[in-house]
């Protein structure tokens, strides 16, 4: 079986995650994947497969060398995010692509006017969706990368190599996928996530993170009489999210730039509620906007009356630089496997969070790693087969390199 043949099979396994189920795995698919996915590794001969309760699967590729190497892993998340359907996935392969738009089908295109990295891959093979759902490279190409990173150093015995562990966990794009993971049963030094995007791309640093609900309430009267006594809920909603700076959004910021997201609205008269996410590289920042956060909520209620607002506001995940940079020759290590494979390094911070950015909090340090997929989680998302390959080559070059220390 092929790396294609391996990701083609597993975008038919339906694995969106819910957050709202309070279950682990969210979804019974993830979990059907787990279980075929164990199964494949014990065809594929890894030794300690182990699925657990909530969904997580381990396993090893044993050492093949007396050689003191340290013990490292891979990890990839099989779920998909809940922003677009993964039910049904129909994915197919546009050969040697020519530069045109796409048709996914006869209403949507993907544009390289739209998006122009897909100019990048010209001439390439690259797999897309009908248009009706995500694809589900993310992180399912990392799944298929381990798995035939793995299943080659099977056949090639001589390339020496410590003991490798890999890992697949679910509910990633939820924010809980880290949160089951046994640091401790996994056994590693460090590992890396097989979770980024475009070629190069090397990460070590992410975004803190912080989600936050705000309930505001009215009271309702009908509005012939409502002078003086009606309090709209979903006009107090409106005018809070108008207090936050216009800018700081994130479809008006890039790079280390963090942000308040509007990821929810619900509201009628009586009770309205906002749902915000808020991200920031550096910690202080991240800090300070929680605190306007409750800043605003207090002067809704200093305005209105003192229980108009209830704020709900938790942390999700810190920034894994810290972590990482008392170790920094394991990114190093992944730079130099890139460098050897004619792969340019990217270097850079995530626009987002990452299960190694919990990981890392839990003493395994885990940078990122691409893993080829562009547009994920939703229709227009893409997968040039080339990325998909220097991914693999990129683990099978670090577990070489470690070999030869």
């Amino acid at each position: 079986m092929s790396i294609v043949d391996r990701f083609i099979k597993y975008t038919t396994f339906d694995t969106q995650s819910d957050e709202l189920t309070g279950l682990t795995p969210s979804t019974p698919g993830q979990m059907i994947f787990a279980e075929f996915l164990r199964d494949e590794l014990i065809n594929e001969g890894l030794d300690d497969v182990y699925l657990d309760s909530n969904g997580y699967l381990y396993a090893t590729l044993p050492a093949n060398t007396k050689k003191d190497i340290p013990t490292i892993g891979f990890i990839s998340h099989m779920d998909t995010a809940p922003d677009m359907s993964g039910k049904h996935v129909k994915a197919r392969i546009v050969k040697s692509y020519d530069g045109s738009a796409i048709e996914l089908n006869k209403d949507i295109k993907l544009d390289p006017e739209q998006f122009p990295e897909l100019l990048n891959h010209k001439g390439e093979d690259i797999i897309i969706t009908n248009g009706n759902t995500l694809l589900g490279a993310d992180d399912k190409a990392g799944i298929a990368e381990i798995v035939e990173a793995m299943v080659y150093l099977k056949k090639h015995y001589e390339i020496k190599h410590g003991k490798v562990r890999i890992g697949f966990n679910p509910d990633e794009e939820i924010g809980l996928g880290a949160h089951k993971f046994d640091v401790k049963l996994f056994g590693c030094q460090w590992a890396y996530t097989m979770d980024g995007g475009e070629v190069g791309e090397l990460e070590f640093e992410n975004f803190n993170a912080a989600a936050a609900k705000i309930t505001f309430k009215g009271r309702n009267v009908h509005p012939g009489s409502a002078k003086n006594k009606m309090i709209n809920s979903m006009r107090i909603a409106n005018e809070f999210a108008n207090m936050l700076p216009r800018h700081e959004t994130p479809e008006h910021t890039e790079g280390y730039e963090g942000f308040y997201h509007l990821i929810g609205m619900k509201g009628e008269v009586e009770n309205t509620t906002l749902s915000y996410i808020i991200r920031d590289h550096d910690r202080k920042m991240f800090e300070n906007r929680k605190r306007e956060i409750e800043h605003l909520v207090h002067k809704i209620n200093h305005d209105y009356n003192p229980d108009t607002a209830t704020l709900e506001m938790h942390d999700q995940y810190y920034n894994m630089r810290e972590k990482i940079e008392p170790v920094m020759h394991i990114v190093d290590i992944a730079s130099d496997a890139m460098k050897e494979i004619g792969v340019t390094p990217k270097v850079q911070a995530i626009r987002g969070g990452t299960d190694g950015a919990q990981l890392s909090f839990k003493g395994l340090p885990c940078p990122n790693i691409f893993a080829g997929g562009m547009n994920m989680h939703g229709r227009y998302e893409y997968l040039p087969i080339p990325s998909m390959e220097k991914a693999m080559n990129t683990i099978i070059k670090i577990i070489e390199i470690l070999g030869k220390r």
